[in-house]
């Protein structure tokens, strides 16, 4: 019988891929197809190094430096496994979600982008990680600097908005609280989505770096929504941000 301790490493139970398949720099979409895309269209001769349980991921290239992407899949639980085993097992050192959200606040349009400069949670995920401590969840400060700088520079005539300001990742996605969005957006929540806060708790565990970077794919205030197709492509803003946020003193 092989012994575990030195038996040779052949992935983890939720990605397939080998040492050093993937990059130290690594975009996160939720959406697997989310991930082809930007490999196929985003990242210069990119491979896929994984894909079990249809979640895709790929290694290439982005103006030189090599990078990564990999779907994340839905909700706190899918995103703090897939971010923890990159970061404890593949040498990962930033990853960047770049994902949708709904807004909350009534200055925030369908289309806008959103930088998440804290991540405010009704999960217990910040409880589990301190016992008895309810974290503070918040992104690296040095990739939501380069963010901010590169949403500068992303500002095309006619082009929706960039805000930046805390969101809530809710573990509902069909959460019926208007006076919770009320609350939140007095407190100058900016939008909600359902990611955000388990990325930055695992960083924070794992001692890498997280941000946030968000296309606003509806409005909880006036049910204006984009279409399944529109979603998957109407977030080019918000990645040449994210990757802009992961070259920052690469």
């Amino acid at each position: 019988m092989p012994d575990p301790v030195s038996a040779p490493f052949t992935g983890t139970p939720h990605i397939a891929a080998a040492p050093g398949d993937f990059a130290p720099l690594v975009l996160m979409p939720g959406d697997p197809r989310r991930a082809r895309r930007i490999a196929e269209t985003f990242l210069q001769d990119a491979r896929q190094v994984t894909d079990i349980r249809g979640i895709l991921g790929y290694t290439g290239s982005h103006q030189g430096v090599p990078m990564s992407v990999l779907a994340s899949g839905m909700g706190i639980p899918s995103v703090s496994i897939y971010a923890t085993e990159l970061f404890r097992h593949y040498g990962v050192r930033r990853i960047v979600r770049v994902g949708t959200a709904g807004a909350i606040a009534e200055s925030v349009a369908v289309r806008d982008v959103v930088i998440a400069s804290a991540a405010h949670t009704d999960s217990s995920l910040s409880r589990i990680l301190v016992d008895g401590v309810m974290l503070s969840l918040a992104p690296s400060y040095r990739l939501l600097r380069a963010a901010a700088d590169a949403a500068e520079r992303e500002k095309p005539p006619g082009g929706g908005a960039v805000h930046i300001g805390p969101v809530f990742t809710s573990d509902h996605f069909y959460l019926d609280r208007p006076a919770l969005f009320d609350a939140l957006e007095r407190r100058g929540t900016l939008a909600a989505e359902m990611e955000a806060a388990g990325l930055y708790a695992v960083a924070c565990a794992e001692g890498g770096e997280a941000l946030a970077v968000l296309t606003v794919s509806d409005h909880l205030r006036t049910s204006e929504a984009l279409t399944a197709q529109e979603r998957e492509t109407s977030f080019d803003r918000a990645l040449r941000i994210a990757a802009a946020a992961l070259l920052t003193d690469a």
